[in-house]
C-alpha cells in the first residue's frame, strides 16, 4: 500500500467480495461505491450482488452514473434488484443528461427518491466517477445524505490514494478504502459510448412513435430554443407525472405544431416532458449534445496586402452554419461580400458584390446565384471581378436584387468591348423584386440588353426555391430600396454510420442519391444499394438517417433605424441560427447613423435580441473605428447576449 493511503486513516480492504462482506457489509447496510472512473465500481457492485444472493441475502443497487451506467437506462438513475440473471431494473429516475457533474443536484434528488424504495436488504449505490473539485465534493456529500449511506467503499489505486480525503473524514459514515485491481482500466470514450448506446437501444426496443402537441405539455429541464427545431432532433426526453418518471424516449423531429417522439412502450400520457443535453448523434451514439451554436467561427486578420491601397479592413470572419461554409471576405470594415459555400456541391452563393479580388477565379466559376442588397458602390463594385471571371463556357449566373439592378448590370457590361469573345461572353439572368412580382431579364456580353424574360409572382418573399433550401427577401429602406436575405435550408440529413454498419452497407454515391430524393420529397423513389437490392427512399430514411431542420442564416446591411425596418427585419431573422447584421456606428455617432440611414451598434443588438437569433455576427463598421473597434462590440453586447465577439484581436481568434 502506498504511503499516502496508509496515512489516510481509513481501514484498507482488498478488492475481494469475501473481505468486504466479512467486514464492511457484515449486516444489511447502505453502501456507496465511490472513486474515479475506471477503478471497477460497477464490477464490484455486480460481484457483491451475486455474493450476497448466494448467501441468501437480498441486495439492491442504484446505478447513479448516467453516462456510464453498469446497468439500466443511460441518461437516468436506475434502481435494480439482484435476481439469478443479474440486476433487474425496477424503477428509473430520468435525468436526460450524461453529465453527473453538471446536473448533480437532479442526480442527488433522483437517488433520494429511489433510495426510499428498498425496505430490507443491502443497498449499493454505484456512484459516478466525479471525484474532484466542487462537483465531486457536493456529489459525495449529497449521495451520502440522499441514500442514508452508512458505509462508503472508496475504490482507489494503491499508488494514488483516495480522493477527497478531508471530505471523506468529515462523513458520519464508515469509510473503507478498497484497493482497485491493477487490471482495472477505464474504457475509451468510443467504447463507453457504444456500451451506453446499446443499453439505450435495448430500452427503446419496443418504443412507439407518438405525436405530441407542444402546446399541450409542460417542457422542463434545459430544452433547446423552441424556435430552433434543428436542435431538438435526437434529444433524449422523459415523460414525468409530478416528479415520477413514467417513461423515456427520443425526439424524432420537431415542428411548430408537433413533436414526433419515440417513447418506451406503455407511455400514453404526456403531462410534462423533461429535456436536457443527452442526444443521439449522427453516428447513432447517445452522447452529450453540442450546444445549438456549436459551429466554429473565427476572426482572422486581414491579408497583408489590401487591393487598391485600402486601409485595414479589420478581421475577416469564417465559419460553419449547418452544411454551409461562410466567409465575410473583406472583414468587418471592408466592402460587404459574404461567400456561402454549399458542401459537397462545388457551388457557391454570394450575398452582395463588394470588392471580390480576394476570392480566386475558381470561386467565381462556381457561383450560381448572387443576392445584391442594393447598388451603392461598396455593394456592387465587385461585379467587374465576377464579370471578368465568367468569360468562357459557363451557364448563366443569376443575380437577385431591388428594382433597377438589371440596368446597373447592363451598364457594367456595356462599358467593355466584347469583340473577341463571341458566344463565350459572360451571361447573367437578373431578377428584380417589385412588390410581389419578380421581373426577370437576360444580360449577355456583346448583345444589347437587358432583354425581358417575363415576370413571376413572389409568395412570402421567396426569391429562389430549390430542393434543399430557399432564399427569402424583405424590402427595407435606406433612402433607396434595400433587400435583406434569409438562406433557409429545408433539412439537414445525416446518415447514421452505426446503422450502415449494422446493415453491412458501404458508403457510396447511392447515399447522395438518397439525400437528393429526400430533399425533393421523392419518398417512393427506388434506391439501389451496394449489395444490389433496392429499397425506397422512405424506408431507408427511417432506418439510416437522422433528419433535422436546417439552420437559417440571415444577411442584412444598410438600413435606417425605423420602426418599419425593425419590424420587417425582425420577422425575417426570427429564430435564425446566424444573423449577419450591420452595426455601422456607435451611439456617440447616432446622428450620423440617422443622416446616412444606417444602424447603430445598439440598434443592431436590439434587433437580434427581438428576433431571438442564436448567434449575431455584426459587420460593416464605419472605418472611423478601425483603430479601436472593441467599444463597438461592447455596445452591441449590451443589447444582445448572443453576439459573436473575438476573444482577443490577434491572429486566428475564435469567438
Amino acid at each position: 500500500m502506498a504511503q499516502a493511503t496508509l496515512q489516510s486513516g481509513f481501514s484498507v480492504l482488498e478488492y475481494s467480495t469475501a473481505a468486504i462482506l466479512a467486514t464492511a457489509l457484515a449486516g444489511d447496510r447502505r453502501a456507496l461505491l465511490f472513486g474515479p472512473p475506471g477503478v471497477g465500481k460497477s464490477t464490484l457492485a455486480t460481484a457483491l450482488g451475486r455474493a450476497l444472493a448466494e448467501t441468501g441475502r437480498q441486495c439492491w443497487c442504484i446505478s447513479a452514473d448516467p453516462g456510464s451506467p453498469g446497468f439500466g437506462v443511460p441518461g437516468a438513475v436506475s434502481l435494480g434488484q439482484w435476481d439469478p440473471e443479474g440486476w433487474s431494473v425496477v424503477a428509473i429516475e430520468a435525468l436526460c443528461s450524461l453529465d453527473a457533474g453538471r446536473f448533480r443536484l437532479p442526480l442527488v434528488c433522483a437517488v433520494r427518491r429511489l433510495g426510499t424504495q428498498p425496505r430490507a436488504g443491502t443497498l449499493l449505490v454505484d456512484g459516478p466517477g466525479v471525484v474532484r473539485g466542487v462537483a465531486g465534493t457536493e456529489l459525495l456529500q449529497g449521495l451520502v445524505e440522499a441514500a442514508d449511506i452508512d458505509v462508503v467503499l472508496v475504490l482507489s489505486y494503491a499508488e494514488r490514494g483516495p480522493p477527497l480525503v478531508a471530505e471523506l473524514r468529515a462523513l458520519r459514515a464508515d469509510v473503507h478504502v478498497v484497493q482497485a485491481v491493477a487490471e482495472a482500466v477505464r474504457p475509451g470514450k468510443r467504447v463507453r459510448a457504444r456500451r451506453r448506446t446499446q443499453l439505450w437501444d435495448d430500452y427503446l426496443a419496443d418504443a412507439v412513435a407518438r405525436d405530441i402537441d407542444p402546446a399541450s405539455v409542460t417542457v422542463v429541464g434545459t430544452p433547446p430554443p423552441v424556435e430552433v427545431p434543428s436542435a431538438w432532433a435526437g434529444r433524449q426526453v422523459a415523460v414525468l407525472e409530478g416528479s415520477r418518471t413514467v417513461g423515456m424516449g427520443e425526439v424524432i423531429r420537431s415542428t411548430d405544431s408537433r413533436l414526433r417522439v419515440r417513447l418506451a412502450a406503455g407511455t400514453s400520457s404526456y403531462p410534462t416532458l423533461l429535456i436536457r443535453d443527452a442526444a443521439r448523434t449522427v453516428e447513432g451514439l447517445l452522447e452529450t449534445a453540442t450546444p445549438f451554436v456549436s459551429e466554429r467561427l473565427e476572426y482572422l486578420p486581414p491579408p497583408d496586402v489590401a487591393p487598391y491601397g485600402e486601409a485595414d479592413t479589420g478581421p475577416r470572419i469564417i465559419g460553419r452554419v449547418g452544411s454551409l461554409t461562410v466567409s465575410l471576405v473583406n472583414g468587418v470594415f471592408g466592402d460587404p461580400l459574404l461567400h456561402l459555400r454549399l458542401q459537397h456541391q462545388r457551388r457557391s452563393l454570394l450575398f452582395d458584390l463588394g470588392d471580390g479580388s480576394r476570392l480566386p477565379a475558381r470561386i467565381a466559376h462556381q457561383v450560381t446565384d448572387v443576392f445584391v442588397t442594393h447598388a451603392h458602390a461598396d455593394h456592387i463594385s465587385g461585379f467587374l471581378w465576377l464579370l471578368r471571371s465568367r468569360t468562357g463556357e459557363f451557364p448563366p449566373c443569376r443575380l437577385y436584387g431591388p428594382p433597377g439592378l438589371a440596368e446597373h448590370v447592363e451598364g457594367f457590361v456595356r462599358g467593355i468591348i466584347w469583340d473577341r469573345v463571341g458566344e463565350r461572353g459572360p451571361r447573367f439572368e437578373i431578377a428584380e423584386l417589385h412588390d410581389d412580382e419578380l421581373r426577370r431579364y437576360r444580360v449577355q456580353a456583346a448583345y444589347p440588353g437587358p432583354h425581358p424574360l417575363g415576370a413571376t409572382q413572389v409568395s412570402d418573399g421567396v426569391l429562389l426555391a430549390e430542393p434543399g433550401f430557399r432564399v427569402r427577401a424583405a424590402v427595407l429602406d435606406h433612402g433607396t430600396p434595400v433587400l435583406a436575405f434569409a438562406h433557409e435550408p429545408d433539412k439537414q440529413i445525416n446518415v447514421r454510420k452505426d446503422q450502415l454498419r449494422a446493415r453491412g452497407l458501404a458508403p457510396g454515391p447511392w447515399l447522395g442519391e438518397l439525400k437528393r430524393c429526400l430533399l425533393a420529397e421523392q419518398m417512393d423513389a427506388p434506391i439501389r444499394l451496394p449489395d444490389g437490392s433496392v429499397d425506397s427512399a422512405a424506408a431507408l430514411s427511417r432506418d439510416l438517417t437522422l433528419i433535422r431542420p436546417g439552420k437559417k442564416l440571415v444577411y442584412a446591411t444598410d438600413l435606417a433605424d425605423t420602426p418599419d425596418n425593425r419590424k420587417r427585419l425582425t420577422t425575417l431573422a426570427h429564430g435564425a441560427h446566424t444573423f449577419f447584421c450591420e452595426a455601422a456606428f456607435r451611439d456617440v455617432d447616432a446622428e450620423q447613423a440617422t443622416r446616412t440611414g444606417h444602424l447603430t451598434a445598439r440598434a443592431c443588438g436590439e434587433i437580434a435580441t427581438a428576433a431571438a437569433v442564436a448567434r449575431l455576427v455584426p459587420f460593416h463598421f464605419s472605418r472611423r473605428y478601425a483603430s479601436d473597434y472593441e467599444p463597438v462590440y461592447d455596445e452591441i453586447a449590451a443589447a444582445c447576449t448572443r453576439v459573436a465577439v473575438p476573444k482577443s484581436f490577434g491572429q486566428g481568434d475564435d469567438v
